[in-house]
């Protein structure tokens, strides 16, 4: 599993807030000091054998490529804009994109997205993060995923565990939202399927 551990907090801030599906957190009383950018991180590990034969036989892939993405909608839901392997970057430069991990290996968030709350366009109301799996790899190929997000700082906010596994290759998983000078996150965790994001648009501005 990797090594997520945020960092211990000062006197005066909160602890990262684990939530369940469809749990909120207000970011900013997270962080009560101010906060001009996040990180969206996504991290999994490949599922382990079960049982006997699992062990005897194998059958579990070495590897598992998701990917995790953003869709900027506004008020109305329409969709503004995507930021995904395709396009690491939004037209603006707000939001950028690490880039493609195909194997899931290695310590830390396997993809992560950051996001400059100050340079977001004002019409940008909802940022979602996805994850989908352009192999067609499903989800019970994936153990130890979770989402969270991270202040410019560091320090986890907020961590979404995902337990859900099953035979689909996609995952609305959580919503940054924007209420007046405020920003939460929701947990959502909806299964769907479509190889990339542009499939999920549609069930994305349909669960958020």
């Amino acid at each position: 599993m990797k090594s997520n551990s945020a960092q211990k907090p000062s006197l005066g801030e909160a602890m990262s807030v684990s939530l369940s599906k469809n749990q909120s957190v207000s970011l900013s009383k997270q962080a009560p000091n101010g906060l001009s950018s996040i990180i969206l991180g996504v991290g999994w590990d490949v599922a382990k054998p079960k049982g006997f034969l699992g062990k005897v036989f194998g059958g579990g892939s070495d590897s598992i490529d998701l990917d995790a993405s953003a869709l900027l909608l506004d008020a109305g839901k329409n969709e503004i804009d995507t930021i995904w392997f395709g396009q690491l970057q939004s037209h603006d430069g707000s939001v950028r994109h690490s880039g493609d991990n195909l194997t899931g290996e290695g310590d830390g968030d396997d993809e992560s997205i950051a996001v400059n709350l100050d340079r977001l366009p004002r019409q940008v109301e909802h940022v979602v993060l996805t994850v989908n799996s352009f192999r067609g790899q499903t989800f019970d190929k994936v153990e130890n995923a979770y989402g969270r997000v991270v202040d410019n700082g560091g320090r986890e906010l907020a961590r979404f565990p995902i337990s859900d596994s099953g035979p689909h290759t996609g995952l609305i998983l959580a919503c940054l939202s924007r209420n007046g000078g405020d920003w939460s996150f929701k947990a959502i965790g909806h299964r769907t399927n479509g190889k990339t994001v542009k499939n999920l648009v549609g069930d994305a501005q349909s669960v958020i």
